[in-house]
């Protein structure tokens, strides 16, 4: 038996030494941190290194003369309990409906958006349009990025990021240590993993999802403002909405590249408030944040073709698409981070939580089925 215990460590020992002495000779000290944490989670802010998003004066919510009077439908606090849901809210009509939370979080807990960055980083684009940093969506990306300015990749253009449809090798596989995403999750040079990308397709003429994509739009934003991500969101989303709280926008190290594509950190009040302007088609409080014509181009279909062939029907400019008869649309994390705007209602709901459904209804997972059925009613 202690022989066995002793080879048994010995063999341990050896794996770690050659997981070790790959991850430095390769240049992948990133793998360290992945192996370790292996799971992503809503508060994996405390891991990395972060920007605030910083706040003007606060517009609080007005709370509906309904607020919280009528409990959940059963079947759909099953739902969000099983998957482990830390924060519910619904506004109407301008007003705080109905809010719940659970497993000690609150209305001022911090907690991951993952992929709903995405949709705040399409804002952001639209908002660097409206104020001439970027001239138009047409433009190329070598533009902004040498590394895009040459050879095929030079055919690349901003409105085939916004759409997924770069035609890049990116490989976005949550579960392999050594793909891309993990590197641009765990790394240190954001800049380099989502410039290093190969096209091998032409843009425009396939959707698949990306997040190398957003990460090129968040550094664009950042080149053509001159400014980081986080503090172009301070200016021109979280201070113009009267968020109460600050934000948190994960970086890639101390000083470095804001990941635009995901770990923007906040609460579901303040969420909220990026579902009302887009309920508001782009303004706040009369105040345009972003034009009206690119409000419409983010949620419109692309209907460029997708892997089954088919049009997709259910994303914009970074913004998902319910389909249906009424109009719904969403932005959406991996762990279930939802903002879900149904205009025909003039409601907004945000959801947060640690798990998403594995069924899909509508290219989306099953739940949202759940708090769209849920919104309508309200």
């Amino acid at each position: 038996m202690k022989r066995f215990l002793r080879y048994f460590l010995y063999t341990v020992l050896l794996l770690v030494a050659i997981f070790s002495g790959y991850a430095l000779v390769s240049d992948k000290t990133y793998l360290f941190k992945a192996v370790w944490y292996n799971f992503a989670g809503i508060d994996d802010y405390k891991i990395f290194s972060n920007n605030p998003v910083t706040t003007g004066i606060h517009q609080p919510w007005n709370k509906s003369t309904a607020y919280n009077r009528s409990p959940l439908p059963v079947d759909l606090e099953k739902t969000l309990t099983d998957l482990q849901t830390i924060g519910l809210l619904a506004i109407k009509n301008d007003s705080l409906l109905t809010e719940y939370y659970w497993d000690g979080y609150s209305d001022s807990s911090w907690s991951g958006s993952f992929s709903m960055a995405k949709s705040i980083t399409g804002l952001l684009i639209g908002c660097a349009l409206k104020d001439s940093s970027i001239q138009s969506l047409e433009d190329p990306v070598g533009k902004y990025l040498p590394e895009f300015s040459t050879g095929e990749k030079a055919s690349l253009r901003i409105i085939d990021l916004l759409t997924m449809s770069s035609g890049s090798d990116w490989n976005e596989t949550y579960s392999d240590p050594f793909s891309v995403t993990t590197e641009l999750y765990y790394g240190s040079d954001a800049y380099k993993v989502a410039t290093g990308v190969k096209l091998v397709q032409k843009p425009g003429q396939l959707f698949r999802y990306k997040s190398g994509d957003t990460q090129l739009l968040g550094l664009i934003v950042e080149k053509a403002t001159g400014k980081s991500l986080s503090a172009y969101a301070s200016e021109k989303l979280w201070r113009p909405t009267g968020a109460e709280h600050p934000a948190l926008w994960s970086t890639d190290r101390t000083g470095g590249h804001t990941k635009a594509y995901c770990c923007f950190n906040s609460n579901a009040r303040d969420f909220a408030r990026l579902g009302q302007l887009m309920l508001d088609s782009g303004s706040w409080k009369g105040q345009e944040i972003i034009s009206p014509g690119y409000f419409s181009k983010s949620i419109t279909p692309c209907m460029i073709m997708d892997e089954d062939s088919k049009p997709c029907d259910y994303y914009g400019f970074q913004w998902w698409i319910f389909p249906g008869k009424e109009q719904v649309f969403y932005a959406r994390g991996i762990l279930g981070q939802y903002i879900i705007v149904i205009p025909s209602k003039k409601v907004v709901l945000v959801r947060l939580g640690k798990h998403r459904s594995p069924e899909y209804v509508n290219h989306a997972p099953s739940e949202v089925s759940a708090l769209v059925k849920w919104g309508m009613g309200l």
